[in-house]
């Protein structure tokens, strides 16, 4: 089984090819970063017409790098959502030209779930499995019952973690993306205890410790405007390199310790609803390749009894291995989609995301 990846739902511009074995044929991710750097943050219309002009010569690169035709293909899978609009009816229109034309399965896949799925490709874990994703604007923790199933058990209720690391990093004055930078900055801080003292910042729905119904939810716009504050409150309202470094690092260290509580909770909620369930972890996203994050995030899975899965660090990002992969597992499953599906700007993995699922 070989299937045709395609994703444009933001700004990276994706193609690839993979197998049902999980192997990756071929693979290429043409970043916008430049077109983007200069408004700190991504211009839906620039996207898009990025998108336009490279991505027909991308698939012609990465199908030419697999060493294959579009008759060896089994189906064409392209984001169809959640995403900037104008982008997703791109890879979508050129994922169902290609479909039509070779008289292939389309194959419709939600963006979410090819950073859901991705732990998959190289790892034998089953369903059900306990999902934290971390992507862009989003901020969940979900229940992973199987392709297309899924139950919400956590989400943002301001600003997703990706939001919270962009955001602030603009305040700093750091280059667009926020994320990455904060992580390389915050490497420079000598004393990270001194640097939490200095620069202390809330931890947001776990001092007050919550309901049940939110004991599994995240909130980071707390944090985001404390940054804010101070900065502000600087002397002279200036900063050098050493203040942001500390405060990256005090940022850092707050929101591994947020996500980290709000992870604890979700673990014990799986249990609950899966008690059969053999504990498995996964974490997907952009935010999955922060390395302060991943490690208090593993140090947690192993306290609780949770295998620790998360994607190798390139395919953390949008990619399009992730909606390749997701294609692959709809494939096996004998499902496709009808050349009219409708690309969706938002696309909820739960269809009813409001369920705080009880046990």
């Amino acid at each position: 089984m070989i299937v045709l990846g395609i994703e444009t739902s933001c700004d990276e511009t994706a193609a690839a090819v993979v197998n049902g074995e999980g192997r990756i044929l071929s693979s290429c991710v043409l970043s916008q970063l430049k077109a983007h750097e200069v408004y700190g943050g991504v211009v839906p219309e620039i996207a898009a017409r990025e998108h336009m002009t490279h991505l027909t010569p991308m698939i012609a690169q990465v199908m030419e790098e697999a060493g294959l035709s579009y008759s060896d293909l089994d189906g064409i899978a392209a984001t169809c959502g959640p995403g900037l609009i104008g982008g997703v009816m791109i890879g979508m229109m050129a994922g169902k030209a290609i479909a039509a034309a070779h008289a292939k399965p389309f194959l419709a896949v939600n963006h979410l779930e090819g950073h859901a799925l991705t732990p998959r490709l190289s790892e034998d874990i089953a369903f059900p499995y306990l999902l934290l994703l971390v992507s862009g604007g989003h901020s969940q923790l979900l229940a992973v019952e199987g392709v297309g199933s899924y139950k919400l058990l956590g989400t943002t209720i301001d600003d997703a973690a990706g939001e919270c690391f962009d955001k602030s990093g603009k305040m700093m004055g750091l280059p667009f993306p926020g994320g990455p930078e904060i992580e390389k900055i915050a490497a420079e801080c000598p004393d990270l205890q001194a640097a939490r003292a200095r620069f202390p910042l809330p931890r947001p729905l776990i001092a007050k410790g919550g309901t049940p119904e939110n004991r599994c939810d995240f909130s980071f716009s707390g944090i985001k405007t404390a940054v804010r504050t101070h900065l502000e409150n600087l002397p002279g309202a200036s900063f050098n390199r050493a203040d942001i470094a500390d405060l990256a690092a005090s940022l850092q260290a707050t929101m591994a310790e947020v996500m980290a509580n709000r992870c604890k909770n979700a673990f014990a909620k799986f249990k609950s609803l899966y008690p059969a369930a053999k504990p498995a972890f996964v974490v997907s996203g952009g935010v999955a390749a922060n390395k302060t994050i991943r490690a208090a995030l593993t140090d947690l899975a192993t306290k609780e009894g949770f295998s620790f899965h998360a994607p190798p660090l390139n395919l953390c990002g949008d990619n399009a291995v992730m909606i390749a992969w997701a294609g692959v597992e709809k494939l096996r499953l004998g499902q496709s989609d009808p050349l009219n599906f409708k690309a969706r700007p938002r696309w909820p993995l739960d269809p009813e995301p409001k369920a705080r699922h009880s046990a």
